[in-house]
């Protein structure tokens, strides 16, 4: 087989070929392409391989490694794929307009999933295993002899024997069982045994943490900056443990100094060692409602590298001095010493902004810091940074697991500022490094996808909203911050956010600085965090080794080798991460809403399908309005427009329409919430 012309393709040649051991290789003979020339469509088939993303509604998604647009699958032409397969892809139709690329499954090479959380259904002689995950696609025959003793309900762990195919379905044994799908505690368990979380450090990293000592030695102080003179603070929220940055400010002639500190976890976790290991392979801590996966054990956590009030810390400082117009102006990156004068709380901080508590000194201190972070926020904002204030869901439950409140989190003065200052820190850092050349890993965000802001068009057109940008999609970050500037106070704007976030690309690490687009800045990283992100510990070594003139070209090597699949493996880990939490706030809504079937709630209509329409309510809870349960007429769905208008009385169901809503049932093995329009009288 001769190696194809990549050059030849890019120019659109009408020749058919696959992919095969990364290089492009011709399907056919030179003979066989001759005698089928006039069969163009044959000609114009080409064989990829990527890796399929399943839906619940039965379509797909293949990733191909290197290319900008994924390949729509549809339902009949995903073959026997299921969630996460490498598989082979015939391309049917190329990207044109607004009609993405299509493509159809024609063979499954490998099957990534080997074993998945669910719940038991139990027959007569045998049973089925529901797929937590219900992107897998179909249900896992058990035979009578592989239940394990699972009962109706079980949530279990099961293996998967046979993939099936051609209408068969997968086969399977349980292997582990939960607990029940009405004992709430079973949530969290099995969304980490889904999720490939592993809870329990290995031993030697255990042992090697326990070894660790709980308060510094004289030797921990050398060649360090004591800045314990200085009036450091700690922020964090009521109940966090692992306290990982300080701050402290001051006014100066020209503006203010401010200090972020950050504790110096790379003194404790050194590379390659059993910690450092075990860090890397979890890439984050994951944080599911009422627990905490931590990336390191507690002892270092919530121990020695905890920057604890009143007592000496290891940390990496960010010192910046910064102009009155909130431009930073200097700044100095040392390895020092703290010790935090006080912690404080996001309430503690807020009771004082609201003239409801005294801090004594620390008064003047935190009204420079609302100060500030104004300054540095506008700042940002005149540039095009864009800020996305979307309530997070924050979800309360009781000693046994039970949702007992679900509602939006609140960001405040207090949790904004501190927000500005890591923003501030990040940059500084990245920056520095990427002007010293040195090998680096950067948090970037690329710019979005031309054809989403287009579709982003559409959605905000029917809030009488618009969005510059040219004619081929390119939007600047500024545009988006002015289309949420223009939402002010109203009702709307959380939705609007969400529809504008769902556009974006998502942000990952990687060693090339190409930029933040949400952030509208040219440099950025994560720093403040080596507690719970594994970048941050990464490149706290190197800034280190680099101060201490260490970072020599060996070193450099060394990390140019290693950092690309560690900035790849984190980005998986987070995104890990990011599901599970959500796939654990899913549950709990579905318990919650569970309880208040037939009560009336206010929401707004999220999203529009020719199935009916999503209704997200004050609560953040979202549930769904099928057409099937709309017998009042009969609505056809427009879907340049995202409505719903009825044939007979004209009633439009339209996106960001506020309506009332009845909780009408909830399937808690789906996680679904089915809601009903509530006419009133």
């Amino acid at each position: 087989r001769k190696v194809f012309d990549l050059k030849k393709y890019k120019e659109k040649t009408k020749k058919a070929f696959f992919t095969k051991g990364g290089k492009i290789e011709r399907k056919r003979s030179e003979k066989s392409l001759e005698k089928n020339k006039s069969d163009k469509k044959k000609e114009n088939n080409l064989l990829v391989r990527g890796v399929f993303s399943g839906t619940e509604r039965g379509f797909g998604f293949v990733t191909i490694e290197g290319r900008e647009e994924d390949i729509f699958i549809p339902e009949k032409y995903t073959l026997d794929a299921f969630n996460k397969d490498t598989v082979l892809v015939e391309i049917t139709a190329e990207a044109e307009g607004s009609k993405r690329c299509e493509g159809k499954i024609v063979k499954t090479e490998k099957h990534e999933v080997t074993g998945l959380t669910g719940v038991f259904e139990k027959s007569k002689h045998y049973g089925f295993v529901i797929p937590d995950d219900k992107r897998f696609g179909s249900d896992i025959f058990i035979s009578k002899e592989h239940t394990k003793g699972a009962v109706n309900g079980s949530r279990v762990y099961c293996k998967i024997t046979d993939y099936g195919k051609h209408g068969k379905s997968p086969e399977g044994r349980i292997t582990e069982l939960l607990g029940h799908i009405n004992d709430p505690s079973t949530d969290t368990l099995s969304v980490i045994r889904a999720y490939g979380i592993e809870p329990e450090f290995t031993m030697d990293a255990a042992e090697q943490a326990n070894s660790l000592p709980q308060e510094l030695s004289e030797k921990d102080y050398t060649g360090r900056c004591d800045l314990r003179d200085l009036v450091t603070v700690t922020i964090d929220g009521e109940d966090a443990k692992d306290l990982d940055d300080a701050i402290s400010i001051t006014r100066t002639d020209n503006g203010y100094e401010l200090g972020v500190h950050i504790a110096d976890v790379s003194n404790y976790v050194t590379e390659d060692s059993p910690l450092d290991i075990n860090a890397a392979k979890r890439g984050t801590s994951v944080y599911l409602i009422n627990s905490v996966v931590p990336m390191l054990p507690f002892a270092l956590s919530n121990g020695i590298c905890s920057l604890n009030e009143g007592v000496d810390r290891l940390a990496l400082s960010c010192i910046m001095d910064i102009s009155k117009k909130g431009e930073i102006v200097g700044h100095k990156i040392v390895k020092s010493v703290i010790n935090s004068n006080r912690r404080m709380s996001y309430n503690e901080v807020m009771a004082y902004y609201n003239k409801q508590a005294d801090f004594g000194i620390l008064n003047e201190k935190f009204d420079l810091m609302l100060e500030l972070s104004k300054l540095l926020r506008e700042k940002r904002r005149s540039r095009g940074a864009v800020d996305f204030d979307i309530p997070e869901t924050k979800v309360t439950v009781d000693e046994n697991g039970r949702p007992v409140k679900i509602g939006p989190y609140d960001r405040t003065d207090a949790t904004r500022l501190i927000e500005d200052f890591m923003l501030a820190a990040n940059e500084t850092v990245a920056e520095d490094h990427f002007w010293q050349e040195i090998p680096f890993v950067y948090r970037i965000h690329d710019d979005p996808d031309a054809e989403r802001i287009k579709q982003l068009k559409v959605f905000v057109k029917n809030f009488g909203l618009t969005i510059k940008g040219s004619k081929d999609g390119e939007v600047h970050p500024g545009e988006i911050q002015k289309l949420l500037d223009d939402m002010g106070d109203n009702e709307e704007a959380p939705l609007i956010s969400r529809l504008v976030l769902r556009s974006m690309k998502q942000a990952v690490y990687s060693t090339e600085c190409s930029g933040h687009f949400g952030l509208a800045a040219r440099y950025y990283c994560h720093f403040t965090s080596p507690i719970r992100r594994y970048p941050d510990l990464l490149i706290h070594r190197i800034i280190k080794e680099n101060l201490d003139g260490k970072l020599t070209d060996e070193r450099k090597e060394h990390y140019a080798e290693i950092l690309d699949e560690l900035a790849l493996s984190s980005s998986k880990a987070e995104r890990n991460a990011d599901e599970a939490e959500r796939e654990v706030i899913k549950r709990k809504m579905a318990e919650y809403m569970e309880m208040r079937i037939g009560q009336i709630y206010n929401g707004v209509i999220s999203g529009v399908t020719g199935r009916g329409f999503f209704v997200e309510l004050t609560n953040t809870v979202e549930g769904f309005v099928s057409l099937e349960d709309l017998t009042d007429d009969y609505y056809k769905y427009d879907a340049d427009n995202y409505t719903l208008t009825g044939e007979r009385s004209r009633k439009v169901f339209k996106l960001g329409q506020h309506l009332k809503v009845t909780v009408m049932a909830v399937d808690k093995v789906l996680r679904s919430i089915t809601f009903l329009p509530y006419a009133e009288n």
